[in-house]
């Protein structure tokens, strides 16, 4: 990717004064920051300001919302685009998660004063304010049904709460530590929780119960998602007949972005330990190039699942079945967010600004590594043929493959932009300061 180029936050208000100004940057990695600025010369008549920049710099094209800067030196090109509206009253503290239902027309959102509440997300009206939880709410996000919303706090426990009445309906105890993360499977029969005491787990919702704990990290899980595999991926047998209670769990696959600096990928109902991928890495390091590597794989594997051996016959199979269902990926510094971009592609962001680009089919070496700040990467979101990420410096973006320039999401001045979740053209964003900003891509 170009070097990343950077705008002061209120550009928009900035220019729309006759000789206003606003700094702008190129940060090339390995080189000196290049720093220019924009000048307002006068507003035509179409209420569209005329600007030009300083040396280095090129003004490609304005509307109201937008701007699109290159700085040809360093090959580099962002459109940025300023907020259509922002929110202000829904919470008086740092927004910490939110989630749009999938008809677009309510918001929920949970913020560092405890508090979790749903809102009209044409102009962010206060609708329903949801209690329950006994300490602060770190995520929450709307069913498929755009009804019924699902949320995890510090108290350890996950509740489903009504979103026509505010009603809680159920909640699910089991963790022993402050749930991070949660992914729904499929309509939402079943979800899965992430958790600060290293366990993955599956639930029941008709029936409140958890159907099983499905890693043991022994480090906090600080993102969990659930994504359909693809047909070129085995994702092994599960060593006990799956409980009638789980549904949509055969082909799916479950992410999870640990503190511990792994980022391990494995078959949701078959639910092998992470173990056995790293135990396989072992072993072939010992093993290097001798030509009896098959007999040893086949002593351990007799050793470490017999269960599958009595299954199956053939050595060649249970050396898929076992190996490929799980993959530890060791990254730069600890996992923060995660998400898929296909069945076999998949993205997640490090504490010190990489986002990780990986195949699921061949994931000891990145499809590529994105790094445009040291800034934590706080969320990805899959989005049309590309992602939306945000990080702890207030920069969020979009990347999309048929576009030769990056757009960048204005407005917060430096604050962490928590999270991003879109509805058609639609994108909003929660913020430290307090704010939900709703950005129109048809402002482009």
């Amino acid at each position: 990717m170009a070097a990343p180029l950077r705008i002061q936050s209120d550009w928009a208000q900035a220019l729309r004064k006759d000789e206003g100004e606003a700094w702008l940057s190129c940060h090339p990695p390995g080189k000196p920051t290049l720093y220019g600025s924009l000048t307002c010369q006068g507003i035509g008549l179409d209420g569209i300001p005329e600007i030009t920049a300083s040396e280095g710099f090129i003004v490609n094209e304005i509307s109201k919302k937008s701007i699109h800067i290159s700085c040809p030196k360093e090959n580099a090109s962002s459109k940025f685009l300023t907020p259509y509206t922002t929110f202000s009253r829904i919470h008086a503290k740092s927004i910490t998660c939110l989630d749009i239902s999938s008809g677009g027309g309510l918001g929920v959102s949970s913020s560092a004063d405890g508090s979790m509440k749903i809102w009209q997300a044409s102009n962010g009206e206060l609708r329903r304010v949801l209690e329950g939880h006994v300490f602060d709410v770190n995520c929450c996000r709307f069913f498929p049904s755009g009804l019924v919303v699902l949320s995890g706090g510090m108290d350890a426990q996950l509740k489903i709460w009504s979103a026509e009445d505010a009603s809680c309906v159920a909640t699910f105890k089991g963790h022993k530590g402050g749930i991070l993360d949660t992914a729904i499977v499929d309509r939402g029969r079943n979800v899965v929780s992430g958790s600060r005491d290293g366990t993955a787990r599956l639930w029941d919702c008709g029936r409140s119960a958890c159907l099983g704990v499905i890693a043991d990290c022994g480090s906090s899980i600080n993102g969990v998602a659930v994504g359909a595999a693809d047909n070129s991926i085995n994702l092994g047998c599960p060593e006990q007949m799956p409980s009638e209670r789980e549904v949509g769990t055969e082909s799916k696959m479950l992410l999870l972005a640990r503190e511990d600096k792994k980022l391990q990928c494995l078959g949701l109902q078959s639910r092998q330990p992470a173990s056995g991928s790293s135990k396989f890495f072992e072993l072939w390091g010992k093993l290097g190039h001798s030509d009896s590597w098959k007999g040893v794989l086949e002593t351990f594997l007799k050793s470490h699942c017999a269960h599958l051996l009595r299954k199956l016959h053939d050595f060649n199979s249970i050396f898929v079945s076992y190996f490929s269902q799980v993959f530890l990926f060791i990254g730069s510094d600890a996992f923060n967010c995660c998400t898929f971009l296909s069945g076999f592609l998949l993205l997640a962001g490090t504490q010190d600004g990489n986002i990780y680009q990986l195949d699921v089919r061949s994931p000891r070496a990145p499809v590529q590594v994105i790094h445009r700040s040291g800034a934590p990467v706080l969320s990805l979101l899959r989005f049309r043929d590309g992602f939306i990420a945000s990080q702890g410096d207030g920069s969020c973006f979009i990347v999309q493959q048929d576009l030769d320039y990056v757009i960048e999401l204005t407005g917060a001045d430096c604050d962490p932009v928590y999270k991003v979740a879109t509805w058609e053209k639609q994108i909003y964003t929660c913020c430290r300061d307090g704010l939900v900003r709703r950005y129109q891509l048809s402002d482009l």
